[in-house]
């Protein structure tokens, strides 16, 4: 020991006693006397407070103190405390010779003389700083954590003790559930189930569960605290402690509602494409031989003008009914991101006439004055040429339903600037300024009355967006909403530069000899009408209604080119295509005809190897095109 006071007695220069206290450098352990000034200085203190015995030997104690601890007259508590009571502990902050804080615990014991008079006090202090700041690391880190569980309010976080009683209750548990942490701390947390979970004891096994493998997690329904119910994620932890002792569960749960109508709603939109597909198969299939049939009496002469005036109103009905039908599975198509369009450079020109002549005859039954106005350059752009027809007629088709007997429709194709603008305006009862916003949506008609209704699907604008917008375009309407003042629908496309060479392409030629060709087709019907179809056309052409009788018919005889149906009853076509892909004979060119034709069928047939693709109903000049194509390039 340092700078022994002797009045202290003998004892204090005990060899053992000093080396003991000199042997303890984790403790500052000093004497004080009866007032508190120090009379002995060891190297624990030293170490720990940063003076030498000659520095503070005969000072206060309370030179250790904060100052605002010593204004407060915290030294002389202490001293006071201990000269009652025989000894004082306290932590708090002390200072070191540089100025330094350090966290101390600190015990003051009194020291008697043998007449039991007040001697002085044996002070020990040691630093607890590192302790301090491990504890200060924790409370931060768990005021992290409860601000943090606090703010989620997505999520319902909160404790069970062994017995699934609730011991804590977050913000989040209040939005989701309802209830205050007042009202549902302490109790059980199967209030949360339903009627029916709690018949078959849900709430007690999940907590079997969580308990035996860690954890459980389940979806289903809950129930607020005003009976409302809603579908819950749940995720329930079993809590142990350092000595793997039970300690209760933490329970998390999310509402999620919102995402189960999603998810029902994304598989009835997948439901409904698939419906909308097989409806389209369904409904192109008797399609087919009616087109056929109608195809075959315009190729011949009939004398007879009723017969006339019905094969005419046969074709165009069937026509209506297949753009229904088109439309209504490319809105899916579109909707679902399988539509893809096959850009090239075009005149926008010959479009637009195109479009014009899919109109013209229902205009002039309606004695529309139908007016085209167009740029005498050519106007490129970058874009599917069948898709953008598609996207006029709809236009143009529009305006010739809505517009009264004897109205004027007037389309205008005008480049301005870096786009190609096309205009559609009629004299029509208009559109009210407040449908505006809705009318591209899908199954979204203009006013109608209720004994003139224009029929339709409502999809034609919503088609007409949703193309224009694959393009890179836009389109716009505007209307007073004044009977007689119509509407007016305006398409921007990107313009771009013209093509180095542009030639205009010229028709398909008739074949030069008669060709073979099988027709393979469950459907009667449409398989003898495109029978007669291809034999009018010069074709030498041969049906059969089954797979079997396919396969066997394409080893018997030559054929140039095989049409062949998908859906057959007993083989269906593309088994058929890999059937005669793996004969030891090269097959004839397949020519796959189906009613479906979104892009995984399309897929389909080109990995069963088929040279085409077309679906029904359909169009004469469509499979002569794609005959005459194929003998061309095999000649």
């Amino acid at each position: 020991m340092t700078s022994v006071d002797t009045t202290w007695g003998a004892g204090i220069s005990d060899a053992t006693y000093r080396l003991l206290v000199e042997s303890m450098p984790e403790y500052a352990i000093l004497l004080l006397d009866a007032d508190g000034h120090i009379r002995s200085w060891n190297k624990g203190a030293q170490r720990i407070k940063g003076y030498r015995a000659e520095e503070v030997i005969g000072r206060h104690f309370s030179m250790f103190y904060p100052r605002e601890t010593v204004e407060q007259g915290w030294p002389e508590y202490e001293l006071g405390v201990a000269r009652a009571t025989g000894r004082f502990e306290d932590e708090g902050w002390r200072v070191r010779k540089d100025g330094s804080r350090f966290w101390a615990n600190v015990i003051l014991t009194r020291i008697d003389n043998p007449d039991g008079s007040l001697r002085g006090f044996a002070k020990v202090t040691r630093d607890l700083s590192e302790r301090r700041e491990q504890e200060e690391r924790l409370r931060r880190s768990e005021e992290r954590f409860r601000l943090l569980v606090d703010g989620v309010r997505d999520y319902a976080i909160f404790m069970l003790d062994t017995t699934g009683r609730i011991s804590s209750w977050n913000p989040g548990a209040q939005e989701i559930k309802g209830y205050t942490a007042d009202e549902i701390i302490g109790r059980h947390f199967s209030t949360f189930y339903t009627e029916e979970a709690l018949a078959r004891g849900w709430p007690a096994r999940e907590l079997e569960i969580a308990l035996a493998e860690g954890r459980v997690e389940d979806e289903g329904w809950r129930v607020r605290k005003d009976g409302t119910r809603f579908w819950a994620s749940v995720v329930i932890t079993a809590l142990h402690d350092s000595e793997g002792r039970h300690v209760g569960f933490a329970k998390i749960t999310r509402d999620l509602t919102a995402h189960r109508r999603v998810r029902a709603l994304e598989d009835e939109g997948h439901r409904l494409t698939t419906f909308l597909a097989m409806l389209g198969h369904e409904l192109r299939n008797p399609l087919a031989p009616i087109t056929n049939a109608v195809a075959l009496m315009r190729a011949e002469p009939i004398a007879s003008e009723s017969l006339r005036y019905c094969r005419d109103v046969i074709g165009r009905q069937v026509a209506q009914m297949t753009r229904l039908v088109d439309d209504l599975l490319d809105v899916s198509r579109i909707t679902s991101g399988k539509v893809r369009i096959n850009p090239q450079v075009l005149d926008l020109r010959p479009v637009l006439a195109e479009a014009v002549e899919t109109v013209e005859t229902e205009a002039r039954q309606r004695a529309h004055a139908l007016q085209v106005e167009v740029t005498e350059a050519p106007a490129w752009v970058v874009g599917d040429r069948a898709r953008l027809v598609q996207v006029l007629s709809n236009l143009l088709n529009n305006a010739v339903k809505f517009t009264p007997p004897g109205g004027n429709i007037h389309a205008r194709l005008r480049i301005v600037g870096d786009h190609v603008e096309v205009v559609v305006r009629d004299n029509g009862p208009g559109i009210a300024p407040e449908k505006l916003v809705d009318i591209f949506n899908p199954f979204v008609q203009g006013e109608q009355d209720e004994g003139h209704s224009q029929g339709g699907l409502g999809l034609g604008l919503s088609l007409v967006q949703q193309l224009v917008g694959l393009h890179g375009g836009e389109v716009s309407a505007s209307s007073s909403g004044q009977p007689g003042e119509g509407a007016e629908f305006l398409i921007r496309l990107p313009a771009t530069i013209a093509p180095a060479t542009a030639t205009a392409a010229e028709p398909p030629a008739a074949p030069a000899a008669p060709r073979r060709v099988l027709v393979v087709d469950d459907n009667r019907d449409a398989g003898d009408t495109l029978q007669a179809m291809l034999q009018f056309a010069g074709y030498d052409s041969q049906t059969v209604y089954d797979g079997a009788s396919a396969l066997q018919a394409v080893r018997d005889s030559r054929f140039d080119a095989v049409i062949l149906d998908i859906g057959l009853p007993d083989v269906s076509g593309l088994e058929v295509a890999r059937r005669l892909r793996a004969s030891p004979s090269p097959p004839p060119p397949l020519i796959a005809l189906t009613g479906y034709g979104q892009d995984i069928d399309l897929a389909a047939t080109r990995e069963a190897g088929f040279h085409a693709h077309l679906t029904k109903p359909l169009m004469a000049d469509k499979i002569m095109l794609v005959l005459s194509q194929l003998f061309d390039d095999a000649a």
